[in-house]
């Protein structure tokens, strides 16, 4: 990214957090639905590959359907967006009042028996909310990985922004971050990962909406590891200003099996209970970019 980009790119999100939060909610609300709106007009690479991505998740979904779906789409992302700006002014009461879990049984239970929780999400609803829940509703704190961005500064505010949450922030890269989350994980804490995206090129393949995609090998290994719980949870948006989530039943770790057939195993039951998340609500799922193999840029990496 230039370094002009860069400042411009890091601006605009300096913007949105200083300024998006201090507006009437229903005026933010407008904002992000119209640009929401004009972005989804303008059909940039965003765009088509989002409908791309929702035709394999829709297949028999007619072009005027996925065009439906995609400017949903769209409109959800830029609620998690809006969301996420005005998130650091919003009350503990205002946090619970916004999201509404099911089958929260399993992570309680979980985090009681002292062994550890691995949450694992794909990009549904607004994860941030669901961890600002996690903190505040259950006061437990977690320790969860981010992508480095550029401009660094930029990072350093994602950063920030989810500390000031109550996360504790990881580098993806730089290859300490699975160490760290074993000791937490060891000590009975809780992790949180996007994972129905990898980052790395060398991920697990998975059978995804009938194609192959690769998903981060992460959670199972961790999983196996050091024997924390192993739990999936979807999100979703419906209409309402609370969100909806599930945590899943735990995917348990085979009892026979190589490391590495045990961590596929354990990599397609997750990819699996997204599946099941992401057919329920496919607009509510924020993948702009590549997933499948067979879309992937052909030098071997994801765009």
């Amino acid at each position: 990214m230039s370094t002009l980009k860069g400042r411009l790119t890091d601006g605009l999100y300096g913007l949105g957090w200083g300024a998006v939060k201090t507006l009437p909610e229903p005026a933010a609300a407008r904002i992000f639905r119209t640009i929401a709106d004009q972005v989804w007009k303008r059909r940039g690479k965003s765009v088509l590959r989002l409908e791309s991505n929702l035709a394999r998740v829709v297949p028999d979904a007619s072009p005027a359907r996925l065009a439906e779906l995609s400017r949903a789409g769209m409109r959800s992302y830029m609620r998690y967006w809006m969301e996420s700006f005005r998130l650091p002014t919003w009350t503990p009461e205002r946090i619970r009042a916004s999201i509404d879990v099911k089958d929260v049984h399993h992570l309680t239970e979980g985090m009681d028996a002292g062994n550890g929780v691995i949450i694992a999400l794909p990009h549904l609803g607004n994860w941030d909310l669901a961890g600002a829940w996690v903190t505040t509703d259950l006061k437990v704190p977690f320790t969860t990985v981010a992508e480095r961005l550029e401009p660094a500064t930029l990072y350093d505010r994602f950063v920030a922004y989810r500390e000031g949450l109550g996360m504790e922030v990881l580098p993806h890269s730089g290859g300490a971050a699975f160490g760290t989350l074993a000791r937490r994980l060891r000590a009975g804490g809780l992790v949180c990962l996007v994972a129905d995206r990898d980052l790395s090129a060398s991920g697990v393949e998975v059978s995804f909406f009938g194609a192959t995609a690769r998903m981060p090998a992460g959670p199972a290994l961790l999983a196996q590891q050091t024997g924390a719980l192993l739990l999936p949870v979807t999100l979703w948006y419906d209409g309402t200003p609370v969100m909806g989530a599930r945590v899943h039943p735990a995917v348990e770790v085979p009892e026979e099996g190589s490391r590495t057939e045990k961590t596929a195993a354990m990599t397609q039951a997750l990819a699996d209970a997204f599946a099941g998340g992401i057919a329920e609500h496919p607009e509510d799922w924020h993948m702009l970019q590549r997933l499948w193999l067979d879309d992937l840029d052909p030098r071997g990496g994801p765009t």
